[in-house]
């Protein structure tokens, strides 16, 4: 675990760390501050210490300024699903490989859990130049502190220039942690990266609730770190294995303060994440009951209703089906639009589908600059005319 560091020929055992320090994490053993579990690494300490001799973790060679010659290669943090390596893992490789591509260096990917193994063969067979295993019972089932501290170790060992992480909850939850630990800044839901000719990360994110696209590098320290929303990069292809698998040593904490006392699944909730055809409705479906034509033409495709976010804020559909910045980011093989502006916050969610169709009267109207086909014209014309056009066919390819 990591803990402060500690100048101990400065400290003279006066305890202010311990007065100081809200959630209990230090105490003073034969005169010394000793950092347990609880230890935050908040840094109240290091302001109430009067000799200074408490500093962060990696402070003492972190300078104004990184050493940044040290760091090379792409670093991918893996996540697991119940039935082995999760599909935003393989999101995550096919991003780090182009990065790495276009950087000349190395992907690498953190693999961690109990029982691993195939998980780790599995990143070998989509490319990964280097697999790091950390294989613990400690790491069966998810807790950020144990799972924090094996990242850690396994970046400083590797020193990679950039980290991706997935924008799930179990990424979220982690990044920041991590971040603090190597003294680095973190970009949140990245919706595209880039790498300049300095080697530096070009990070893009919604800002400012949508309404601009941020993009944000980290010049002076690495790694690199960002997380990056699902379903917003392609998955990486499997490969011919040439790279290699590296176990590293992992000590957990005796102290962690959490235990997993009982597992339970959590019923798969009805989604428009992993459809493969989406027709979506926007304002300019005009009442509720008009969206049963939506839901007709849907179930002709084999797909599902989703919609922009005024048509959940009106009640009309759960949040479940919203497409978007503050709703699900889908990548299905057809996604047609149906009264959609095309807002820069319903872009960000659904440009990643292979064949986009809008229908929408403006001939103006944003969405058809990301459309593979632009329908000007009524959706309550249109709409109609598919769904006689399929009947009168039998079959879906009528569109």
């Amino acid at each position: 675990m990591s803990v402060l560091r500690v100048a101990y020929e400065n400290c003279d055992g006066c305890g202010a760390c311990v007065a100081v320090c809200p959630f209990d994490g230090v105490v003073l053993e034969e005169g010394v501050p000793r950092f347990g579990a609880g230890c935050r690494v908040c840094g109240l300490c290091i302001d109430a210490c009067p000799r200074g001799a408490l500093g962060l973790p990696g402070e003492e060679d972190a300078g104004d300024v990184a050493d940044l010659s040290r760091y090379r290669g792409v670093m991918v943090v893996s996540e697991r699903a119940a039935d082995g390596l999760d599909p935003v893992t393989l999101e995550l490789m096919g991003e780090g490989r182009r990065l790495a591509d276009a950087l000349g260096e190395a992907l690498s990917v953190v693999v961690a859990g109990a029982d691993v193994d195939a998980e780790a063969r599995e990143c070998l067979v989509h490319g990964a130049d280097r697999v790091l295993v950390l294989d613990h019972p400690s790491l069966a089932h998810f807790r950020p502190e144990p799972y924090t501290d094996a990242l850690e170790g396994a970046v400083r060992h590797a020193l990679p220039s950039i980290v991706l992480m997935a924008g799930t909850p179990v990424g979220r939850s982690l990044a920041p942690r991590l971040a603090v630990r190597l003294r680095t800044g973190l970009t949140a839901d990245c919706t595209s990266l880039e790498v300049n000719e300095r080697g530096e990360l070009l990070q893009t994110r919604p800002a400012f609730g949508g309404d601009i696209m941020a993009t944000i590098l980290s010049g002076n320290h690495r790694p690199q770190m960002a997380t990056v929303r699902p379903r917003v990069m392609p998955r990486a292809g499997r490969l011919p294995v040439t790279g290699t698998l590296e176990r590293l040593p992992f000590r957990p904490d005796p102290e962690y303060p959490g235990r997993v006392l009982e597992v339970r699944e959590k019923p798969a909730a009805d989604t428009v994440a992993d459809a493969d055809v989406v027709v979506a409705a926007g304002r300019g479906i005009r009442r509720a009951e008009d969206l049963d034509m939506l839901h007709r033409l849907a179930d002709a495709l084999g797909g599902v209703v989703g919609c922009s976010r005024p048509l959940v804020e009106a009640g009309w559909l759960p949040s479940t089906q919203q497409v978007g910045l503050s709703g699900r980011t889908v990548r299905p093989k057809l996604y047609i639009a149906c009264g959609i502006s095309g807002a820069i916050q319903h872009v960000a969610g659904m440009r990643g589908s292979e064949r986009i169709i809008a229908i929408n009267p403006d001939e103006n109207a944003p969405i058809f600059d990301v459309a593979h086909h632009a329908l000007v014209g009524d959706a309550y014309e249109i709409i109609p005319a598919l769904l006689d056009r399929i009947e009168e066919r039998g079959d879906a390819r009528a569109v």
